[in-house]
């Protein structure tokens, strides 16, 4: 599938724009992953741009979330190994069954690390991407107050692909950089 028309579908499937825009910034971090670990880029790309594709379908109960997306984008005739990351990213829809791989733990770390980054931003005076540093963030990490959201143990499993958690934080962060206006940030 074209990157286009992924987006299209994105949009046909989720209304909310912070979604969208997490979903492009998880786009860009998985899109950086793939290129720093050998893998396709281009499919690695779209598992981030549709990891989220069913949560508001879903209501973000996380019971439900990614069994609806796993039947979107198999109809869609998606790879299977893209299919099995989006759907594993949430491994709680999954009866304890675990993430296996470096593609679907890169999507699971590379969706979440996003929340934290842009969490850093926004308490920026001028809540912007350019002037959050990778060392900020992986400080935050130890705060487990700030963006309590964020699963910090999703996170390290940046570990199991060979990255250390500052260097996982920096290629994240020059990943959404790379598209701030497009994220608002």
């Amino acid at each position: 599938m074209e990157r286009e028309k992924a987006l299209e579908l994105l949009r046909a499937h989720l209304k909310n724009e912070n979604l969208i825009k997490h979903c492009l910034a998880s786009e860009a971090v998985l899109r950086a992953l793939a290129g720093r670990l050998g893998a396709d880029r281009g499919l690695w790309g779209l598992a981030g741009l549709l990891h989220d594709i069913d949560v508001e379908l879903t209501a973000g109960d996380l019971a439900r979330h990614t069994l609806e997306a796993e039947r979107l984008l198999k109809d869609k005739g998606l790879p299977e190994d893209l299919v099995e990351a989006v759907k594993m990213h949430n491994e709680a829809a999954h009866g304890g069954k675990k993430r296996a791989g470096i593609f679907q733990q890169a999507l699971a770390a590379g969706e979440t690390v996003t929340g934290l980054i842009t969490a850093t931003a926004l308490v920026y005076p001028d809540r912007k991407l350019a002037s959050v540093k990778a060392s900020s963030v992986v400080k935050r990490m130890k705060d487990k107050r700030f963006a309590a959201s964020v699963d910090r143990s999703i996170i390290m499993e940046c570990e199991a692909l060979g990255l250390k958690l500052e260097d996982f934080v920096q290629l994240s962060l020059d990943a959404m950089l790379a598209i701030a206006p497009d994220l608002g940030l």
